[in-house]
């Protein structure tokens, strides 16, 4: 006789709902886990100071960068990719708000150079260490801040988590802070690339479990350049070069990280450059084949690189020339990190970046950016572009005529900016100074004051010579 099986404790319609309730309970523990896995990681790294043409993917041919041709190799390189202005404080107030500089009370100048220290970039504005952190995700700043000195200003009251980092640009401090204590003072400029390298391979590994959000601005190649023992002298452009070059083998180190512990193909990649190159680093630096630097609005001054790397949604050996800015990555990685920017945004600055996501996806050929305008290191900006006509209406001391009036370019037909057709194109002269005057006042009239102890600004902000 065979035997008999065994009979369970639990009636039939009892078990049933036992079933049912240990499967609701492993969905709500492990459904948002499963969920909060799939948003992809974003990694934003930021150069200090690199110009348009110093890596071999745009052009240099003195500068070896095999990390950053891969990357661009196998997402999409941007080639009218514009950083949020000339110089470094207002550049990284528009990367992380999405805004226009002056929106957030900048009227010139950088922390402890024309601002503050005690002054910077306001609390209540919300930045993208906010919105990251908002959705989710580990938020760490890893480099170079320089938005403001007092503790009220610093990363950890902006959205970050965690953070290793000078306050201000390496020719200005010798202090390494994590989180709100000194860690070293003096630091090793020399090892700084290094050290950061280091803290951000320790944030992967540590958060591998869970979304995050990486912002990685270096201080290199930003002025004095020295590089690592291991790369002193090896490049072909002195110094700069070994910086340049270490940065770039530095950058591999994060990705081979990425790579082994399987979190390549759901990270997002970002590299740019805060601005165009340091005058004084003029000799090796390379914007071509554009002209000007670092405070100046001519194309040298405010083109930087931009390459973004996302293995199966951002299709590999692309290259755009639409018309993109910094302002314009926070609404544009939100996008495509699921999170719905209007249901976290205060308005505070107000947003001035445009979702971009369909050209670097190639699931649009619908470009949403038309116009921006140029703030360059003093106070207004000088100049506006639209399609490829670029307007300069204030005095470019690098331009001839400039004394007598507009400035029109065709950048298109002419990317040196030296030739004046503001008297061939009166219409296309007043059409884009209109747009700048409006674009200008609406933005005035909808400012936040600096951070910090309240500072004394000199009236409204200046009006720009030919605008008048």
């Amino acid at each position: 006789m065979a035997p008999e099986k065994e009979r369970s404790s639990f009636p039939r319609g009892q078990a049933i709902k036992r079933i049912v309730f240990l499967f609701l309970v492993w969905s709500l523990a492990w459904g948002p886990l499963q969920a909060q896995s799939s948003k992809p990681n974003l990694i934003l790294i930021m150069a200090d100071d690199l110009g348009y043409q110093d890596l071999s993917c745009y052009g240099s041919t003195k500068h070896k960068t095999p990390v950053l041709d891969k990357l661009a190799k196998e997402g999409i390189r941007l080639t009218s990719f514009y950083a949020g202005a000339t110089v470094c404080t207002p550049s990284r107030m528009a990367l992380l708000t999405g805004a226009y500089p002056p929106r957030a009370g900048w009227r010139g100048g950088v922390v402890g150079y024309g601002i503050k220290p005690l002054n910077g970039l306001a609390p209540e504005a919300l930045t993208m260490g906010e919105v990251f952190k908002g959705a989710g995700y580990e938020t760490a700043l890893i480099g170079k801040w320089h938005l403001g000195d007092s503790p009220e200003l610093q990363p950890m009251n902006q959205g970050f988590d965690t953070a290793y980092y000078i306050k201000k640009s390496n020719n200005q401090t010798k202090k390494l802070w994590r989180g709100d204590k000194l860690e070293v003072d003096p630091f090793n400029n020399s090892r700084l690339t290094e050290q950061f390298t280091r803290e951000a391979i320790s944030f992967i590994k540590t958060n591998r479990e869970k979304p995050f959000f990486l912002y990685l601005p270096f201080t290199a190649p930003h002025f004095p350049a020295q590089a690592h023992p291991d790369w002193k002298g090896k490049s072909a452009n002195g110094a700069y070069g070994d910086v340049i070059e270490e940065l770039d083998a530095r950058i591999g180190e994060i990705l081979g990280t990425l790579k082994s512990t399987r979190l390549e193909k759901k990270t997002i990649v970002v590299f740019i450059s805060d601005n165009g190159p340091e005058p004084g680093q003029k000799k090796w630096a390379h914007a071509g084949p554009y002209r000007g630097l670092k405070w100046s609005s001519l194309e040298g001054g405010t083109r930087v690189p931009c390459i973004i790397r996302w293995p199966g949604m951002i299709p590999a050996g692309r290259e755009s020339d639409k018309l993109t800015t910094a302002i314009d990555l926070l609404p544009t990685l939100s996008h495509a990190c699921g999170i719905e920017l209007k249901k976290i945004s205060k308005g505070i600055p107000k947003l001035d970046g445009l979702n971009v996501w369909g050209t670097l996806s190639g699931k649009s050929t619908q470009h949403p950016r038309t116009n921006m305008l140029y703030w360059q290191g003093w106070a207004v900006p000088q100049a506006i572009r639209v399609g490829d006509w670029k307007l300069y209406f204030d005095q470019v001391k690098e331009i001839q005529g400039s004394n007598k009036g507009p400035i029109l370019i065709d950048l298109s037909k002419d990317p040196a900016e030296q030739k004046n057709l503001s008297a061939r194109h009166p219409d296309k002269v007043k059409e884009m100074k209109t747009l700048a005057g409006n674009l200008l006042k609406e933005i005035e009239e909808n400012t936040i004051p600096l951070g910090g102890p309240p500072i004394q600004q000199k009236g409204a902000q200046k009006e720009s010579r030919w605008l008048k």
